[in-house]
């Protein structure tokens, strides 16, 4: 009996492919099945290829950036830029699909002005129509756009985003200049002020905790200046017994 065949109650057991030590003589195909097998489980062992990598990819969770290894920074430049690409690329599919649904909104009816709303709708409505005569552009989609700016200012405003107050105020800003423009001469300043009005009214929720007072933060200086006088004065060292010439010290000579 040779040494890779077993006794197993009696009875002899074939060689294992899984042994570690043990690879199979029958064919190749099995041969290098067990190798692989073998290998996969030592690198798994400490000291390994994947052990280490794990163990590396276990300890990027509480360092820094320049202790990480290199392959996990590698990694994960790869993966944002491919991300930051599927997000572009996404984002100008949006844009395209979004301006696409604006050109084709059928232009809706400017009205004659009436009411208040008319009052600051409408001229802006007939600034808009005369501008997209010039440009490739519908005029409802110039109007939806509009609207849509209009829209995500006030909400955005009200959850303090900067970027929306921003949009906010330019778009305030803008509907005066295009009311201020196309409104009839005798009630331009009416129409204005009344659109003033109505974006005052509405910025008290866009531009929501906004406060102009200056903002001043109280820290504690780091180091703290605590004046104190100092004075350094040397104190004579004791005189010996023996070399006191003082009067008590003077005796008549003896004779």
């Amino acid at each position: 009996m040779s040494h890779n065949d077993r006794q197993m109650n009696g009875q002899h057991r074939p060689n294992s492919i899984l042994d570690r030590f043990e690879l199979p003589p029958a064919k190749n195909g099995k041969q290098r099945l067990a190798r692989l097998r073998t290998a996969w489980r030592e690198s798994w062992e400490e000291g390994g290829f994947l052990y280490q990598r794990w163990e590396e990819l276990f300890q990027a969770r509480h360092a820094s950036w320049h202790e990480v290894a290199n392959w996990i920074k590698t990694a994960a430049l790869f993966g944002g830029l491919g991300l930051l690409v599927l997000m572009l690329d996404a984002a100008s599919d949006i844009a395209s699909t979004t301006l696409k649904g604006l050109s084709d909104v059928p232009a809706t009816s400017a009205g004659d002005g009436s009411g208040l709303w008319g009052t600051v709708d409408h001229p802006v409505r007939v600034f808009l129509a005369d501008q997209a005569a010039h440009l490739s552009v519908a005029p409802a989609a110039l109007y939806a756009f509009w609207q849509l700016t209009g829209l995500l200012g006030l909400v955005g405003g009200f959850f303090g985003n900067a970027g929306a107050r921003i949009a906010w105020l330019l778009f305030g800003i803008g509907s005066l200049a295009m009311i201020w423009s196309a409104a009839p001469a005798g009630g331009r300043a009416a129409a204005t002020g009344l659109a003033a009005l109505m974006w005052a009214l509405a910025s008290i929720f866009a531009l929501r905790g906004l406060t102009l007072r200056p903002i001043v933060h109280n820290h504690p200086p780091q180091y703290q200046f605590s004046p104190a006088l100092h004075l350094h004065a040397t104190i004579p060292a004791p005189t010996p017994a023996g070399d006191d010439l003082g009067p008590d010290n003077v005796h008549p000579l003896q004779r």
